[in-house]
């Protein structure tokens, strides 16, 4: 049977249907996502099987591990779980077991892949367990059936929606796509090899968009970029490294604290890459007092590190030292990055080393319950000549260039080709971009607030004296002849 996107979208939101009496929904992900996996991982792998028997004329030659990119031990297959006696076996022990056995079989590409903890939830029982597995089983979600495509796209939804159900913490993992989209247009064209890194990873999106657009945009093959990405949290860690998997693309995704401990180094120095791409944290908490030495140097824009309780330059020096001699970074940041006053210090070698391409100015409340400001911060070591020297300020936050939804705006079509036109072009629009010299902003002790180098204020609409003028001349016979009244009827009461 052939499923269109609107019904495989609908097939994976309705397990949450099975389970939501059971488990918070902020949990859902938990749950949810692994089985879908497990459910993808045990289709592809039979489908494999038929048509290597077909071939080979032997199922036992067709279950040869060298066949197939996924291990899949037979014992745990899909339907081994959908045929439990549950009587002797419950499904929470058996899915597990099932998640740790398919883990060890391919520790190379599934590890740390499986973390929920089904016996440890109580309130999944075998009946609303055994509804999930039966909703799950009503397709086959090979990748022969489900283009890797269609099931990547429809699995970024699914964790759209669990990122809606958690409100504001879900945005720690999940960027919206339109700015997300944005981003990877404003560093495109790639090339083959290219490396794509982002340091707080989340869900994966910023890295399966980029190769989709090498592969859509460019006609280029994805399996030539080096994808790789750190998360803190060891279950959106996992999403991510699902989600690379069900798009069919090859990454790296790496657990723990990037300004801490990061984990992509070499021979005691941080790897850097041709790209970086993140939205990390705004304004939080980091480590200050355990990197006052840093062993790789990075905070060294200034003798004084950023305040413990405000780790946003810490988070973007990290990423500009992560750049190699040619690299550009677009980085989600918060207004306050761009003109607080006492972070200057940090805003000042930045661009004295020319480092700052551009600042793209967005709509408030694009983000699922967080209507703070933001902008996209664009890092370029290697700036063309023509515009070195110079930044390029886009005031993008009008509602000519964002939609309202019933709960948030979103950036339309015509506001990203418009924003990618001005910034590839170099423009300075009225009102809407401006290429500043780096005197002008020197000038301005290094403050980057837009509203300084774009004329962000409305225009008042033009004055028509003539017929201004006509107005004020009816209102005053208007007012003459309510005095002549008012005179008429103050004598006939008496008054004079």
């Amino acid at each position: 049977m052939s499923l269109t996107l609107d019904e495989l979208d609908s097939h994976l939101y309705g397990c949450a249907d099975k389970i939501h009496d059971a488990v918070d929904p902020t949990d859902y992900k938990d749950f949810i996502l692994p089985l879908v996996f497990y459910k993808v991982i045990s289709d592809t792998y039979q489908d494999e099987v038929e048509k290597w028997t077909e071939e080979l004329g032997s199922e036992e030659l067709a279950r040869d591990p060298d066949l197939h990119d996924i291990a899949m031990p037979e014992e745990y297959a899909w339907e081994e779980l959908r045929g439990l006696n549950t009587q002797e076996t419950n499904y929470d022990e058996f899915i597990n077991e099932a998640l740790n056995a398919i883990e060890d079989a391919n520790p190379d590409e599934l590890d740390g892949v499986f973390r929920a903890d089904y016996v440890g939830e109580d309130a999944l029982d075998n009946s609303r367990l055994g509804r999930l597995v039966e909703h799950l089983s009503t397709y086959n979600l090979s990748a022969k059936r489900v283009p890797p495509d269609m099931l990547g796209e429809a699995y970024m939804d699914l964790v759209r929606h669990f990122a809606e159900q958690e409100g504001k913490e879900g945005g720690r993992f999940f960027t919206p796509p339109k700015i997300v989209r944005l981003m990877v247009r404003l560093l495109a064209p790639f090339e083959d090899g290219d490396g794509f890194h982002d340091p707080t990873v989340g869900s994966g999106g910023m890295l399966v968009e980029a190769a989709h657009h090498f592969r859509d945009e460019q006609d280029g093959d994805p399996s030539r970029l080096e994808l790789t990405g750190q998360e803190l949290n060891p279950d959106i860690a996992a999403i991510a490294k699902m989600n690379l998997f069900i798009h069919g693309y090859n990454g790296a995704i790496e657990r723990e604290d990037c300004l801490r401990a990061p984990q992509f180094t070499q021979n005691g120095h941080l790897e850097t890459f041709d790209y970086v791409l993140a939205n990390f944290p705004f304004s939080q908490d980091w480590a200050k007092d355990e990197l006052q030495s840093d062993p790789y140097d990075r905070f060294d824009w200034h003798d004084k590190l950023p305040r413990a309780d405000r780790g946003d330059y810490a988070f973007i020096m990290h990423m500009a030292h992560q750049l190699n001699s040619s690299g550009q970074a677009a980085i989600v940041i918060p207004h306050g990055v761009l003109f607080r006053k006492h972070e200057s210090r940090y805003r000042e070698p930045m661009l004295e080393q020319d480092t700052v391409e551009a600042v793209v100015g967005l709509p408030e409340n694009l983000f699922q319950n967080n209507s703070i400001p933001s902008a996209i911060l664009l890092l370029n070591r290697d700036k063309p000549e023509e515009r070195k020297d110079e930044v390029l300020f886009v005031h993008a936050a009008d509602e000519a260039f964002y939609q309202e939804l019933s709960n948030q705006n979103e950036l339309t079509e015509e506001g990203l080709d418009h924003i990618t036109r001005n910034f590839n072009e170099w423009t300075t629009e009225e009102r809407v971009s401006r290429a500043v010299p780096i005197d002008e902003i020197r000038e301005n002790d290094y403050n980057l607030n837009i509203a300084l180098y774009v004329d962000t204020t409305e225009p008042e609409e033009p004055i028509d004296v003539a017929e201004e003028l006509t107005k004020l001349h009816d209102l005053q016979e208007e007012r003459n002849e309510i005095e002549s009244q008012l005179t008429e009827y103050m004598e006939a009461l008496g008054y004079e």
